[in-house]
């Protein structure tokens, strides 16, 4: 895959993030991985609106960014730690979904309640509320890279990671919806989450490893 490919993808799923309401006006950020090199949206432009040569390439390892007359995400930190912490990190999305934000105002752990959320998603971790775009909040997602895929925001949103943008992607729909089945079922009582050992069943079947695999390999 080239760097004008990586450009592509890139508007492909940031027209799918904006179409499906995961962020509105110039909010959210989208980020991957090519050859020591992360493409990052551009500061104050909406996800939809942004033009394949228009995603600001940055040098992982030194930060320099390449002059094209854009200023790269303010959340440009959070992109290049993650990145530098995590080599099998191909793809970076963060959004602010509507579902995801309210269940980060009234509580801090996701269960796992369904199959393709233990599948595709396993287990979600949280990080309270910090100043967006400041190397604080960088720090504190970058302590989760390692260990977690999708990280919640409290008060914010949602940083999902992938070896691909079509992985990092999906994990944010899976997380959206399960946040919202939360938030449905808890207003009649309080939701019933998969068990550990149901969890373990789910992600132990073949057909799950199948389709996982198949996700990481198309675009």
């Amino acid at each position: 895959m080239s760097a004008t490919d990586i450009r592509n993808e890139l508007c492909k799923y940031a027209r799918k993030t904006v179409s499906n309401k995961l962020v509105v006006g110039p909010g959210g950020n989208l980020s991957a991985r090519h050859e020591g090199k992360m493409y990052l949206s551009p500061s104050g432009f909406a996800l939809d609106e942004i033009a394949p040569e228009q995603w600001v390439e940055v040098d992982i390892e030194s930060g320099d960014i390449t002059d094209i007359g854009l200023r790269p995400s303010s959340e440009v930190l959070m992109h290049l730690y993650a990145y530098r912490a995590n080599p099998s990190i191909g793809a970076i999305v963060h959004t602010h979904p509507p579902y995801c934000i309210a269940f980060t105002l009234v509580e801090q752990n996701l269960p796992v309640m369904f199959p393709d959320q233990a599948a595709l998603v396993g287990t979600t971790t949280y990080v309270p509320y910090v100043l967006p775009t400041t190397d604080r909040l960088a720090d504190a997602v970058v302590a989760k890279v390692n260990d977690y895929s999708t990280i919640l925001l409290g008060n914010h949103g949602l940083v999902t990671t992938g070896r691909n943008l079509r992985e990092a992607y999906y994990r944010t729909e899976v997380v959206e919806e399960s946040a919202k089945i939360w938030l449905i079922a808890s207003a009649i009582k309080t939701p019933k989450a998969l068990t550990d050992a149901e969890y373990k069943e789910i992600a132990s079947l073949e057909s799950e490893a199948y389709r996982i695999e198949l996700l990481q390999k198309m675009k």
